[in-house]
């Protein structure tokens, strides 16, 4: 008989695990929210978007040239990563930053969120599409529910008209894929150097060579109190606190639980634009966005019992 189980995780770590990708969560929902305010009080699509690459990324290659520096010479050393990383800076990390604000910009935090919540149900078709293998029953009621909470959410039951602009529906649902292009471009570089040291130099390399044609030497905005606290709210918060509080929070509880956990961004993204942008919804968008959620929440809940079922086999075989 294998005993190859780990021991079982204090229950202090699991608490503090859950409270931590809870908390990240929480931020990445009320980042989309002060992002919305910023727009709203002038801030461009493209000036925000670098202004969040520049400040994180800087912020994230401190902390990997602080805690893996190892990872980080290693990365430099190797030549052939710097198309990679140069592809996935662009592909990856700027078009997903900018579709999900311009999808906040064209209707509201909430409904941009919960639409880019699709990712998953897009990296679930790609996969069997990939591997030529059918979906299975709750792969397809995942499926499914996406649909039918997207088309909901977009033409609130009328078949005659939309709820949300034409643009604003397409750009979330955009920012949708690019996030699962965010998600499996740079896995191998991660697996390898860690995405502290990846995200990292990402970040800086989009936010650099994209500085001149962004907007922010022109930015004509006053920094007052509430757009500190927003941007303070967007980058600090949204973005550094919350990533690195997210993959702390993974290494105690494992990635299929942090990810199941965290998937209370959107519910976190419709308080704060309801709080901060006195946005307002109806029913039929909760119906919606619990439909998508759902989706979500089945294909996590699948992998976590797969985890599970490993687990046990390791131990009995």
């Amino acid at each position: 008989m294998k005993t190859t189980e780990q021991p079982n995780q204090p229950k202090n770590q699991i608490i503090k695990g859950t409270l931590m990708t809870l908390f990240a969560g929480i931020a990445w929902g009320m980042s989309g929210a002060c992002g919305q305010y910023l727009m709203a009080h002038g801030m461009g699509v493209l000036a925000l978007t670098d202004l969040r690459l520049i400040i994180s990324g800087v912020c994230l290659l401190t902390m990997s040239y602080a805690f893996t520096r190892g990872q980080l010479v290693a990365f430099f050393k190797e030549k052939k990563n710097y198309a990679k990383i140069t592809i996935f800076a662009f592909i990856g990390l700027f078009m997903n930053q900018f579709t999900y604000l311009e999808a906040i910009h064209l209707s509201n935090a909430g409904t941009a969120t919960v639409l880019q919540y699709l990712c998953p149900v897009i990296i679930l078709v790609y996969m069997c599409l990939k591997n030529r293998t059918a979906p299975t029953m709750s792969e397809v009621m995942s499926i499914v529910l996406a649909i039918l909470g997207t088309f909901i959410i977009a033409t609130h039951g009328q078949l005659n008209q939309l709820s949300v602009t034409p643009l604003g529906l397409f750009w979330g649902i955009f920012s949708g894929f690019t996030y699962a292009i965010y998600i499996m471009l740079p896995i191998k570089l991660i697996q390898e150097y860690g995405s502290l040291t990846v995200i990292g130099v990402g970040m800086v390399i989009a936010g650099v060579i994209l500085f001149p044609t962004s907007g922010l030497t022109t930015l004509d905005i006053t920094y007052s109190l509430d757009i500190i606290a927003a941007l303070v709210g967007i980058i600090v918060i949204g973005t550094i606190i919350s990533y690195t509080m997210f993959l702390k929070g993974t290494s105690y509880i494992g990635p299929v639980k942090s990810s199941l956990i965290a998937a209370v961004e959107p519910i976190s993204a419709v308080f704060f634009a309801f709080l901060i942008m006195n946005e307002q919804f109806f029913m039929i968008d909760f119906v919606g966005m619990a439909m998508i959620l759902a989706a979500v929440v089945l294909i996590s809940v699948k992998d976590l019992l797969k985890e599970r079922r490993k687990r046990e086999q390791g131990v009995i075989d």
